[in-house]
């Protein structure tokens, strides 16, 4: 696909229009909202995790009123079985030949974005549901495979482990999130902005910015943003540093049980490409690497006891592993 510069801006551009959308609604969460949209670009999924309050299922909501695409929302519970999100047989009859047949009823998965809400409500075997939906864009029911609509798009919110009637994702499941964002409390200039602009009668309208075309558009674009041999190296480097058994990082030793598999490198390098074109540029630069290698390993690095004990995060292994893998030279 050839790239012309307009076209290019003209996608940028959209999605500055889309972030801008989204801030009509949501106080403050830069930060967050340029990280879903980097998973969009870059053709992933989310999960975001704060606790109850904090506008989640809001951010999502908001996002896909200013998405033209398709949207479902599944709330997550205890008693929710796999069927009641990938769709059931039902029987039915042909009223010209009286003969019976199952007709396969698609579930709410078959729509182009998902908000999965409070998705560690629920028990393994119905979030396991999901995984075949995030890593094929497809699904199997009773042998028979059905396509998933593209663009994608599952948002899944949850909240702190720590609390009552959650049960931890699958760590299979974990690595299939592009991304692991984190959502904390706002500032205390937000927070007073927030309880102004929601206790009113005037409500903010969410226009629809970009369509599915587009969007796939630009989902292939991110993935030819270049990169320089020097910054897969790192990436390369940065992502087997985690793992203790081959690391020489000595933190990581430590303090890690297991780390993280080749598509973390995948997922870095995508985002990075994404980040990249989200900032008005068409290759990657170490920033965005240094970036997005948080809530890339957020979910994939996984501490040992001892660090859990002393609350020591993936978040602090990844600070360390910036210090300790070298960076290339020249790089910017």
């Amino acid at each position: 696909m050839e790239i012309s510069t307009d076209n290019l801006n003209h996608l940028i551009q959209k999605i500055t229009s889309l972030k801008t959308e989204i801030q009509k609604v949501i106080v403050g969460q830069d930060e967050i909202i340029d990280e879903m949209l980097i998973a969009l670009m870059a053709g992933g999924h989310c999960l975001l995790e704060g606790v109850p309050g904090l506008a989640k299922t809001l951010m999502v909501r908001t996002m896909a009123q200013a998405l033209d695409l398709s949207f479902r929302r599944i709330q997550f519970t205890p008693d929710l079985m796999p069927t009641d999100i990938i769709g059931t047989e039902i029987l039915e009859e042909d009223h010209s030949t009286g003969k019976r047949f199952f007709k396969f009823n698609k579930g709410p998965l078959f729509a182009n974005i998902i908000l999965a809400d409070e998705v560690n409500r629920t028990p393994p075997k119905t979030q396991s549901a999901l995984l075949e939906a995030m890593q094929e864009f497809e699904v199997t029911y009773a042998g028979q495979t059905y396509p998933l609509d593209r663009p994608f798009f599952i948002l899944a919110t949850q909240n702190p482990i720590e609390q009552a009637g959650t049960y931890p994702l699958p760590e299979a499941q974990l690595d299939r999130f592009l991304l692991y964002i984190k959502i904390g409390y706002p500032t205390a200039a937000e927070e007073t902005k927030i309880l102004s602009s929601t206790t009113g009668a005037k409500q903010a309208k969410v226009n629809a910015i970009i369509g599915a075309e587009e969007i796939k558009q630009l989902q292939k674009l991110t993935r030819e943003v270049s990169i320089s041999d020097d910054l897969i190296s790192f990436t390369s480097e940065l992502v087997r540093a985690t793992r203790p058994e081959t690391t020489t990082v000595p933190f990581i030793k430590e303090w890690v049980r297991w780390g993280a598999g080749p598509r973390a490198g995948q997922a870095l390098i995508l985002t990075a490409k994404a980040r990249a074109l989200f900032k008005g540029r068409y290759a990657v630069i170490m920033e965005d690497l240094q970036t997005m290698a948080y809530p890339v390993l957020r979910h994939r690095v996984l501490m040992n006891f001892k660090a859990d004990a002393e609350n020591i995060t993936a978040d602090k292994a990844t600070d360390e592993l910036l210090k300790a893998v070298s960076r290339p030279k020249n790089s910017i």
